[in-house]
């Protein structure tokens, strides 16, 4: 096939890298002439590269403005062939560096058959990645050559990768539609896994009965909001499932085969505490040693001996903490990427998503567009990863204004984005916290007997509420809503469940 020359100097501009921008970056103008001629002589090829090319992918500009306009009338139900695109290019210059509307003739002689359309179409399409990739790492390299750009060598970094990251999610080959019989199988596949397990539950445990029978355990792809004021407890309730889902894994591990390996990982963003401060806690729940006094050493001999053989055990867990502060979305996306490909990542826990950062790059015009930029880009990584990620949040102060101070979605501090994005949203709400901070003074009372009734009552409800947690699902998009009752241990900063109906 002789290859029609559309311009004296057919390879687009290149970059100011020496070296690299010396050579004619990639490009496929036989298989860009090819197509368009199989269009302009049957419109149905345009079917088999639509859903994946467009006019910018071309490396020709001409080229490209010619098939942008054969899709404008096609998608518009027009016939698109030499004769209505020449009436369309007469009056325009598009094509006078071509020879003019002549070229259209010159492109339908170019064809070689529409069964063929789709592979050229992905041919031009690989090209374009290539040159995009040219593009990034000449960016990479005169970046890092410059000094005045206000980027530290890590931001630079970052900024790579999410360039990276886009061009990996927009070079638009991935998704289309999947055939309901396949959907089918794989709802099957699902159901049939909660059968094998006799009722127990099929996403990932959380280690709480409760939760896990409303939920169904975590499952991949789902952004779970854990929220609530200071004080609630949330990070020691997103610590104890992160830790319960790492010992499900390792329990596998154990009940497998020898020289199994964890299926997966659990990674935990903590962006508030440090890695230590987080160790520390998960150590204290599970040797039953106060944290406190942990910190102050006031501890004996053998609290110190259990202290050291649990650390042992947990030693083994699956489970990662990255204390980065104030990390961005780029790069906790970047390296649970490279979490999953080395070792495998079953579970992401963000604590909390109001002190990340969002993409280097990106500068969003207000705070509620930047958090709704970091929820679309958590349900972005889960979807990706397909793990679920479970995000805590800050809620607004508005909740300490009413009389009942448990929280309502209403209450989601900063962006109703988070609400939008979120597959599920968990309220904990502890109300012995709120009972300590009304305990009535004798002061305010005109007499013994009324103030030792009201200490009687607030003593009352203080044992009831002793001990005890809510944890409110206020959305959940595939089950139901409701409370789950825990029981909270405050020394050991523990969640557990609460014993009220199970059986042993």
């Amino acid at each position: 096939m002789n290859t029609i020359n559309p311009t004296p100097d057919e390879s687009p501009a290149s970059g100011s890298l020496i070296g690299i921008s010396q050579r004619t970056p990639p490009a496929n103008l036989q298989a860009e002439q090819a197509l368009l001629g199989a269009i302009l002589t049957n419109n149905r090829a345009y079917d088999r590269v639509s859903d994946f090319l467009t006019g910018a992918h071309f490396a020709n500009e001409v080229n490209g403005v010619v098939y942008d306009t054969i899709s404008r009338r096609i998608e518009a139900g027009l016939l698109a062939d030499p004769v209505t695109l020449r009436a369309e290019f007469e009056n325009s210059d598009a094509l006078g560096a071509v020879g003019g509307t002549g070229y259209l003739l010159k492109l339908a002689g170019a064809m070689v058959g529409i069964i063929n359309a789709a592979d050229y179409g992905r041919a031009i399409h690989d090209a374009w990645v290539r040159r995009q990739l040219i593009d990034i790492g000449e960016d990479v390299v005169n970046t890092a050559f410059g000094s005045t750009t206000g980027m530290t060598g890590v931001d630079q970094i970052a900024a790579g990768e999410e360039a990276l990251f886009r061009l990996a999610t927009e070079k638009g080959q991935d998704g289309g539609f999947l055939a309901f019989d396949k959907a089918l199988a794989e709802a099957l596949d699902v159901a049939q896994q909660a059968f094998s397990r006799a009722g127990d539950v099929v996403g990932l445990t959380t280690g709480l009965r409760d939760l896990d029978k409303k939920t169904g355990g975590l499952h991949p792809s789902d952004l779970l909001i854990l929220a609530g004021r200071p004080a609630m407890g949330k990070t020691a309730l997103a610590t104890k499932i992160a830790f319960s889902a790492a010992r499900a894994l390792m329990r596998e591990v154990q009940e497998g085969p020898p020289g199994t390996q964890p299926k997966g990982s659990v990674a935990i963003f903590s962006l508030e505490m440090s890695a230590e401060q987080l160790a520390t806690r998960i150590l204290s729940e599970q040797a039953s040693v106060s944290g406190e006094r942990i910190r102050r050493g006031e501890i004996g001999q053998k609290e110190f001996d259990r202290f050291v053989q649990v650390s042992r055990e947990l030693s083994q867990l699956p489970l990662h903490i990255d204390d980065t502060p104030a990390i961005s979305l780029s790069a906790m996306r970047t390296r649970c990427r490279r979490l999953a490909r080395t070792k495998g990542l079953s579970l992401v826990v963000v604590d909390y998503l109001q002190l990340m950062r969002p993409s280097v790059g990106t500068r969003p015009e207000s705070r509620v567009l930047e958090i709704s930029m970091i929820t679309q880009g958590l349900k972005a990584l889960a979807k990706e990863l397909s793990v679920p990620v479970i995000a805590l949040s800050q809620l607004s102060r508005q909740v300490e204004s009413r009389e009942d101070k448990r929280p309502m979605l209403s209450d989601l501090r900063e962006s109703g984005s988070i609400e939008q994005d979120a597959d599920a949203v968990m309220f904990v709400y502890r109300d012995q916290y709120y009972l300590q901070q009304r305990q009535p003074k004798e002061t305010s009372f005109d007499s013994q007997d009324k103030y030792q009734t009201a200490l009687e009552e607030w003593q009352r409800k203080m044992d009831l509420a002793h001990n005890r947690a809510e944890l409110i699902l206020e959305k959940q998009r595939h089950g139901p809503t409701g409370t789950v009752h825990l029981f909270f241990e405050g020394e050991f900063t523990r969640f557990a469940d609460l014993d009220m109906v199970h059986d042993g």
